[in-house]
């Protein structure tokens, strides 16, 4: 692919391992991604489908740590469905990417199942918020789809015993726990905390499709050093660097 262009920037993840290419306005991928891959517990030759792939950035650091994955992506917006397709090529990783909507699934992924389903769903519920300038930004940012469709296609997607992952805000876990449809169980929540003392702002919800284990709240993630921001500079804590810089599983 052409590295980058006037519309679309080449950026370094999992320091410098990957190399994506995404928009160089409108909505451009962070740490939250990567994070999400990092907390999936996939296993070499399984199947992964990601709901609202973007770029590809998850599913990319996903197929980076764990080798043999057969990732699928599904990407409503076709430019950066194309951006997802380009940068699988880029980096020699598989991944079939679907321009489609999810709320309206395309017909070839109704038949499939699959061993684990990611999502980064649209974080902002646009009752309360205030909505992106840019459209593909907003379509990225603000809910549009309901939080109920996201969890009721990723647990008919996963198959049975099979995992579903979501990243969210920690203010709308009431939100994603009452919308987690029946077929799911065995939820466990990781709260991701910015520092030592901080309440938590992000968190990582894994969820079994029949699963029959009690709910479990885990010791918070803390992202960076000391109580305060007091200097210029990567403060990021031993295990966040590892697994941004890395690629290494977030445990």
């Amino acid at each position: 692919m052409t590295v980058a262009s006037s519309n679309t920037t080449a950026d370094e993840f999992l320091g410098g391992k990957l190399l994506i290419k995404q928009p160089r306005n409108g909505y451009r991928a962070g740490i939250d991604p990567v994070l999400l891959a990092a907390s999936v517990n996939a296993k070499a030759k399984q199947t992964v489908l990601e709901l609202g792939c973007g770029v590809g950035v998850a599913s990319l650091c996903l197929g980076y740590r764990v080798p043999d994955l057969h990732l699928t992506g599904l990407e409503i917006q076709p430019a950066l469905a194309q951006l997802a397709m380009e940068n699988a090529q880029y980096n020699n990783i598989q991944m079939d990417v679907v321009t489609g909507d999810l709320a309206v699934l395309p017909q070839g992924l109704k038949s499939c199942q699959f061993d684990h389903v990611i999502a980064n769903p649209p974080y902002f519920d646009r009752l309360k918020t205030t909505p992106a300038g840019d459209p593909s930004r907003e379509r990225s940012m603000g809910e549009q789809t309901p939080l109920t469709c996201w969890t009721s296609v990723a647990a008919k997607r996963t198959k049975p015993k099979g995992y579903v992952h979501f990243i969210f805000r920690s203010e709308r876990l009431p939100e994603l726990l009452h919308a987690l449809p029946k077929e799911l169980g065995s939820f466990r929540v990781l709260p991701l905390s910015a520092r030592v003392g901080r309440a938590s702002e992000l968190l990582i919800l894994r969820a079994r499709k029949s699963g029959r284990a009690g709910f479990c709240l885990e010791a918070p993630i803390i992202m960076h050093k000391g109580k305060e921001h007091t200097k210029d500079g990567d403060s990021y804590t031993d295990l966040l660097r590892r697994v941004l810089r890395d690629g290494a599983k977030l445990d």
